[in-house]
This record gives C-alpha cells, sequence and structure tokens, in this order.
C-alpha cells in the first residue's frame, strides 16, 4: 500500500511539476511522435541533450505512455467504415462488465471502447469494411453476447477532427 501511495504522490507532483517546456515538448510530440531529438529542442528551446533528458523523465514516469503508427485503413482496402455504438447491459456487475469487455477485447472490429456513465454502459468505436462487415459483427459479435440488452449504432459520416489521426 505504500508503494502505491509513493506512485500516486509521486504522480501527482510530477503533473504539478510540468513546466511550460514539458508541456511543449508534450504537444509537440502530440502531433508529430517521429520528429527527432534535434529537431523537437530547437522547437522547444532547448540543446539536444537537455530535452533528451527530458522526453526520458517523461517516458520515465509515465506521462508518455509510447508511441504508435496510426494506420489508414481505407488506404489499405479495409475499415473505413466506421461505427459510434452505444451499448447497455442487462446487470452492471463486475463479472457482467468483465465478460463483455473481454469480448471487445478479443473483437479486432473493436477499435476502442469506453466504459461510461449515463443512459449506456458502453461506447464503442467499430472500424469495419462496410455494412455488410458491420451488420455481421452487430450480430454475430455483439448479439451474442447474454448480457448486452441495447444496442445504438451510429454511422460515422465524416470525422472534421480525429487527432489520432
Amino acid at each position: 500500500m505504500i508503494a502505491k501511495i509513493g506512485l500516486i504522490g509521486l504522480f501527482l507532483q510530477l503533473m504539478t511539476n510540468l513546466d511550460d517546456i514539458d508541456k511543449r515538448i508534450l504537444r509537440v510530440l502530440e502531433t508529430d511522435g517521429r520528429i527527432s531529438n534535434v529537431q523537437l529542442a530547437d522547437r522547444v528551446g532547448l540543446s539536444p541533450s537537455a530535452c533528451l533528458r527530458r522526453v526520458q523523465d517523461l517516458e520515465r514516469t509515465g506521462v508518455i505512455e509510447g508511441y504508435r503508427a496510426v494506420i489508414n485503413r481505407s488506404a489499405l482496402g479495409s475499415g473505413g467504415f466506421v461505427v459510434i455504438v452505444a451499448v447497455d447491459l442487462s446487470r452492471h456487475l463486475k463479472a457482467d462488465l468483465h465478460i463483455f469487455e473481454r469480448a471487445m477485447h478479443n473483437a479486432p472490429q473493436v477499435r476502442e471502447c469506453h466504459n461510461v456513465s449515463g443512459e449506456m454502459a458502453y461506447l464503442l468505436r467499430v472500424e469495419v469494411d462496410d455494412l455488410e462487415a458491420y451488420k455481421h459483427f452487430h450480430t454475430d459479435v455483439l448479439g451474442t453476447i447474454e448480457q448486452v440488452t441495447s444496442i445504438t449504432s451510429h454511422i460515422v459520416l465524416e470525422s472534421p477532427k480525429d487527432l489520432r489521426r
């Protein structure tokens, strides 16, 4: 328990200790995680060695969790059909939530799964090839989970702002 309190305290201390340079580093890396350290240092006004130390500290403390490639699934000929799905469960018991979350974890069509407050228990971001593929997901994945009582589908027509891209 002391270790947990220590980590939480360290995290809270770190969050209050982020200065303007750390925040600039985070903003730049959020938009371009592949920027070289030299370019990053130049953009935030630091020497390359000082910039690298700060980035490593942000990584070590968990502020920066990782880096990833953003894949344009439409360019690959798949996943261009996006649906935001609201799902409710018959009960909100821990075991039921766990069953649903495990099923979503194992469903490759589900790109995001959020447990939310409000009228529904979950919001999903589902990416599939087309309407027929979504119908398959709706029927053969969501439709087989006993705890699911409500599914509301919202087909995404356009995403004028999407910071994941």
